[in-house]
């Protein structure tokens, strides 16, 4: 019965990290090791040598790591004096754990675990023994930098994942084939939405023609919605003076992520990393009152900010991107009421485009911040309430908060059961004082108000990217780029296909033709891989009686209908945005 023994994920899975790191050293022992942490999933290794290591590599240390696990060796932990452990890895030429011991505060004892011919720093737990380690598998390479810092050297870097059961680990191999062929990226170029451009640079989007029309669909949702739920939008400039940067504390604590400075006309200029300050600047145009508060003000701006090279990655690791950015501004007594507002706003707008399941968590009160105590619980308890209001089960962040107040993010559950960050609701006591923000209260005096930030989707290129690999680019209808193609069986049929044309478009169907001297069932396979919804085929006898021959997209049933039944139909489902994820 030992054998069938279930291990917590995360302690199988850093065992699996030193049987990788044994392996490793055995197959190519001028290797130094580094760390190996569990990750989402799965677990990695960094190494340094001067060779990357190559799929073949990968195979023979998988090989080997299986022959380890077989002998059932003993994982044992002992604890060492701090100076004899230095020595010991100064002996096995270990630079990088006498590093990470030397920086390790607070205690003379380093604890380390040992099977067969390895030894390895680390705090555990372990499984009791390598023959416990019997589902896993190694995934892929990269490359990385020495504690994330790009002015030290460059570490290999073996990705793995690791399950309690065969059976386990075959489904998780089989999500990730399916999350390949679900690709943002690929599914980008196959269906023609996006690209990236070496010649316009790294990280800057190129919205094709029926991304475009996606992302028109879902700003106009956007804007409707928001108009609906007592916003304004507002439009501000792309780039500001350094100045507005150094008042709002971005170029203190931000500078990193932000692009270097322009001059323009003797004076430093730079492009916007956050909307947040303009919408500062127009608040403070005139004298506020208690009675105009709350004021809600959205825009969907586009910011840029530096990421490095090595972090980019298709539409969700960009350098410029449009957030769906609001700012709100309240008096201390109605914190409760307009976070509760906006994260039934959130939720409606995640529902809308298919996502009903979430992770939530509120981040309280870090080390480093600014505001007083009774600001910070007033929000954070108004952050509370709100999420127990709302029945949505949450797990308290400690010390996860920003620096100018608590937070709420959720995350959001896709097909393949992948959580992405998307949304997010902070309180923030820091820009209002930064920026002198005031209203006059009902006792005549100047009060300093206080400014909610919040993103329903994060950023539109993010979503976009999300969406793809959610629905597979297979959309649904109201989203569709292309709702309905139109497929004549022969030349003879193009003025029907017109007449067709014609009238759905009158009624706001966006609609392609496909005129191609091809057979029909040519046609439809191309319109399946299209992902378009709808394929209307169009021959004699739909002529004949003046009606049209639909089939979904998923479907193998044809059903001939009126025009009339068929836009009715489609409409419906515009109307109620039905999704249906694939």
């Amino acid at each position: 019965m030992a054998d069938q023994q279930q291990y917590d994920l995360d302690t199988l899975r850093h065992s699996c990290a030193h049987l990788l790191a044994q392996a490793v050293k055995q197959l190519y022992p001028e290797t130094q090791v580094t760390i190996g942490p569990v990750i989402e999933d799965g677990f990695y290794y960094d190494f340094f040598r001067a060779e990357p290591f190559v799929p073949e590599d990968l195979k023979k240390i998988e090989k080997r790591m299986k022959e380890i696990a077989k002998k059932g060796l003993e994982i044992t932990r002992q604890e060492l004096p701090r100076d004899e452990a230095i020595e010991m890895f100064r002996k096995m030429g270990e630079p990088f754990k006498i590093e990470i011991i030397e920086g390790i505060d607070g205690t003379d004892a380093i604890s380390t675990y040992t099977q067969g011919d390895f030894t390895d720093l680390c705090r555990g737990p372990h499984v009791d023994t390598t023959k416990r380690l019997r589902a896993f598998k190694l995934l892929h390479t990269s490359s990385a930098y020495w504690r994330g810092d790009e002015r030290n050297p460059v570490l290999q870097r073996i990705y793995g994942t690791a399950w309690n059961t065969k059976e386990e680990l075959k489904a998780h191999l089989d999500r990730l084939e399916e999350a390949k062929k679900r690709d943002h990226r690929k599914l980008g170029k196959e269906l023609d939405l996006y690209t990236i451009s070496d010649v316009v640079g790294p990280g800057l989007i190129l919205w094709h023609p029926k991304g475009g029309r996606i992302r028109y669909l879902i700003e106009e949702f956007w804007k409707q919605e928001h108009y609906k739920n007592g916003y304004e939008l507002v439009y501000t400039p792309h780039v500001a003076k350094v100045d507005l940067w150094e008042i709002s504390g971005h170029m203190d604590f931000y500078k990193d992520n932000i692009f270097s400075p322009m001059d323009i006309e003797g004076k430093k200029y730079i492009m916007k990393p956050m909307n947040c300050p303009f919408h500062i600047q127009i608040y403070k145009t005139r004298l506020r009152s208690y009675r105009d508060l709350p004021l809600r003000w959205a825009e969907l701006g586009t910011v840029y900010r530096y990421e490095r090279s090595g972090v980019m990655h298709g539409l969700l690791r960009v350098r410029g991107f449009t957030q769906d950015d609001a700012h709100l501004f309240c008096r201390p007594d109605q914190i409760e009421d307009e976070i509760s507002t906006v994260l039934e706003f959130v939720l409606y707008i995640l529902r809308a485009f298919g996502f009903d399941q979430y992770k939530v968590f509120l981040s309280t009160r870090p080390d480093k911040s600014v505001g007083s105590d009774d600001d910070w619980d007033t929000a954070t308890q108004a952050l509370q309430k709100a999420l127990e209001k709302s029945g949505l089960e949450f797990a308290v962040d400690p010390g996860e908060g920003v620096f100018y107040g608590p937070k709420i993010d959720i995350k959001i559950k896709d097909s393949l059961h992948r959580y992405w960050q998307v949304s997010t609701i902070q309180v923030d006591f820091n820009l209002p004082q930064r920026f002198k923000m005031t209203y006059i209260g009902d006792d005549g005096q100047p009060h300093q108000p206080i400014m909610i930030h919040r993103a329903l989707m994060g950023s539109l290129e993010r979503f976009f990217g999300c969406l793809i690999e959610h629905y597979a680019g297979a959309f649904p209808a109201w989203l569709a780029p292309v709702q309905v193609i139109l497929l004549p069986i022969t030349d003879n049929h193009h003025a029907y296909v017109a007449e067709i044309a014609k009238r759905l478009t009158e009624e706001g169907i966006r609609v392609e033709k496909d005129l191609r001297n091809e057979k029909i069932g040519y046609k439809i396979r191309e319109a399946q891989l299209a992902k378009i919804p709808y394929m209307i085929v169009l021959g004699d006898q739909e002529v004949q009686s003046n009606q049209i021959a639909v089939r979904r997209r998923k479907s193998q049933e044809t059903r001939t209908m009126s025009v009339d039944a068929f836009l009715q139909e489609l409409k419906q489902e515009i109307e109620a945005k039905t999704v249906d994820a694939n």
